[in-house]
């Protein structure tokens, strides 16, 4: 479960990371891919926010009276002296174990009497019936032991201490965590929606943006992709220039009328 929520935090680092990219790069391919990661981890978060939200309720429903509800879990199939005596581990009460145990280690103890006897008394007749007798023995004290441990075992403070660790774990750190779950996934769900819901803003105004730097006049000495393209071509610039000048002088000379010729004629044709 954890891992699964640590790969979906990654995914919302990465998408996040994708609109801060499409948003300084102007790219609207990137704020595509921001736009279907968002909707897909947007589904995601609200799923997510309704499991733990059904798991939170579930559990606070048994954490309310958890005994009783084992109780009824368990009432067709173990008998309810055995899972009073656990989940309670009152001192008044009796092992419903006990009597079973007692009974197996008499009759340990009273085979063991019988083969130290027959130890003491048969080997020296039957000599060949030594290593029978001494496997025979083992296994009892073996048996003895298990027995032992299995007392200790059906003891009810152990599986009693165990119960409550239990009940602490699921209904406090358990719950806790379910809520911050569903906290997370709320505050994911919120922040894609307004992530979502700002994207065809952003994406109107790129496309105001590029619409408005298409309508500048390529001739414009203060567009700046008209001075771009003089810094990369400068002889055409050049030639633009030398252009201007002829025709700036063209039309001086239009403006001003000509001048009068002067004639080396005599002055008696005047005359």
């Amino acid at each position: 479960r954890w891992l699964a929520y640590l790969l979906f935090f990654i995914l919302v680092l990465t998408i996040c990371l994708l609109a801060c990219l499409g948003l300084a790069k102007h790219s609207r391919c990137l704020l595509t891919t921001m736009l279907c990661c968002g909707l897909l981890t947007l589904i995601l978060s609200w799923a997510s926010m309704a499991l733990d939200t059904a798991a939170a309720v579930g559990t606070s429903d048994f954490c309310v009276a958890p005994d009783k509800f084992i109780m009824n879990q368990t009432e067709s199939d173990i008998s309810a002296e055995v899972v009073h005596y656990y989940l309670y581990c009152d001192q008044s009460l009796s092992n419903p174990f006990q009597q079973a145990l007692t009974v197996f280690q008499r009759s340990l103890t009273t085979m063991q009497i019988q083969i130290q006897g027959l130890i003491q008394f048969a080997l020296p007749l039957f000599p060949t019936a030594e290593k029978d007798l001494l496997g025979v023995q083992q296994l009892l004290n073996t048996s003895e032991t298990s027995l032992h441990q299995l007392t200790a075992m059906l003891d009810c403070r152990g599986l009693h201490k165990d119960y409550l660790d239990a009940l602490i774990g699921i209904c406090y750190d358990g719950v806790e965590g379910l809520l911050y779950l569903v906290l997370f996934s709320l505050l994911v769900a919120a922040a894609f929606s307004t992530i979502i819901c700002a994207t065809p803003r952003a994406w109107k105004q790129l496309a105001t943006r590029d619409r408005d730097y298409d309508d500048m006049d390529d001739e414009d000495p203060f567009n700046p992709q008209a001075r771009r393209i003089a810094a990369h071509n400068p002889a055409r610039g050049q030639l633009r220039s030398f252009c201007s000048y002829s025709s700036s002088l063209g039309s001086q000379s239009s403006l001003h009328p000509p001048a009068q010729t002067i004639s080396n004629a005599p002055v008696s044709e005047y005359m």
